[in-house]
This record gives structure tokens, sequence and C-alpha cells, in this order.
């Protein structure tokens, strides 16, 4: 592999690694809904799974797992393309870091989708159910009665479970979003003066 592509796929590498490590732990060190602290109340471990999108969201039945699955891998290959893309093209280095991220964060828990079906529930392929772990409940309280639609709702933040491939996605997306004038800076070309062209006659 050619140096200018190592390090963005070797990141994209650490971190499917890690997402995966820390699943295979999980899964086999813990059980179904119980909890790890490590931050008092504000932050543990705790052992969920999903069907398949980021941060315990689901999308309901069998047709739509599967369709979620599937578009899933359609959307990993297109980033590995668009990856290689940027890398070929020069792209701002921080922007392929970037993408390196989503990608890695996509192909983490499209190997929980995919595969875990087979290895540890009903043995279908595109059936399995992804790992989450990481909860972050900062702190509590109750919106007060003159919100419009959540008066008087219990809220707690940041309630969603996630995993480190949520994570990595969600860096690589809002890093592009903060520093995109950056990014995808259009580089002006130089215009020469009529005395420059007088100089070189």
């Amino acid at each position: 592999m050619k140096a200018v592509y190592l390090k963005p796929f070797l990141v994209a590498a650490i971190i499917v690694l890690a997402d995966q490590v820390i699943k295979t732990w999980v899964r086999t060190h813990m059980d179904f809904n119980s909890e790890i602290h490590f931050m008092g109340q504000h932050g543990m471990l705790r052992y969920t799974e999903n069907n398949g999108m980021a941060f315990g969201w689901e999308l309901g039945g069998k047709v739509g797992k599967l369709a979620l699955t599937l578009f899933r891998i359609v959307a990993v290959c297109g980033i590995g393309y668009g990856l290689v893309h940027l890398i070929k093209h020069k792209y701002h280095r921080g922007l392929i870091m970037c993408v390196a991220l989503i990608f890695a964060g996509a192909l983490g828990n499209i190997i929980d989708s995919t595969f875990y079906g087979l290895l540890y529930q009903n043995g279908h392929i595109f059936e399995g159910r992804v790992v989450d772990m990481f909860y972050f409940p900062l702190f509590k309280g109750t919106y007060p009665s003159w919100v419009p639609v959540w008066g008087n709702q219990h809220f707690e933040f940041f309630e969603p479970i996630f995993n480190l491939a949520d994570a990595s996605i969600s860096v690589g997306v809002i890093a592009i979003l903060i520093f995109q004038k950056r990014y995808f800076k259009r580089e002006v070309p130089e215009v020469a003066s009529p005395n420059s062209e007088m100089e070189e006659v």
C-alpha cells in the first residue's frame, strides 16, 4: 500500500479493531442490561443491543432491519471509494481523516449487523444486532410546566447509549461541519500581472 493511503486506513483499522474488541468483551463479560460504573452515576458501561442505527435508534421489523443493513453495506463501499478519491486528489488532510473516522464507524457497526447473527443469535446473516455500551447520563431533571409539548416530562442528558463506532462517525461528521470552510477552501489561481509579462519579455 502506498504511504499516502497508509495513515487514514491505519487509523480506520485501529478504530474498527478497538470497537470489535470492546463489543466482544462486553458480550462475554457482562449480562444484558448490566452496568459497570466508572464515573459514579454520570458515566458507565451498560450492555444493550439494537437493530443497527446509531445511538440505539431502530428501523422496525425484519424488512426494515434487512433494508438498513443492505443500505449500510452500500454506504460503506461508497465511503471507502470516496476516501480513496480524496486521497488521490490530495484533499485537505483533515477532511481525509474525518472521512476515515466515518468509514471506520460505519464498517464497525456493519460487521455487527452482518455477522453477529451468525455468531451469536439465530444463525442468519444480515440479522445481527449492534452492541452498545457507553452511557453518560450527565444530568437529569424535569422540563418546566411552561415548556410546550414536553412540560413536566422527565429529561436526561446524554440519554442515548452508544459504542466506539457511533462516536467515530459523530466526531468525523461534527469536525467536517466545524471546519468545512478550511476543508473545502477553493484555491484561487494566481493571475499574472502585465508588468510581470513585460519583465519576462
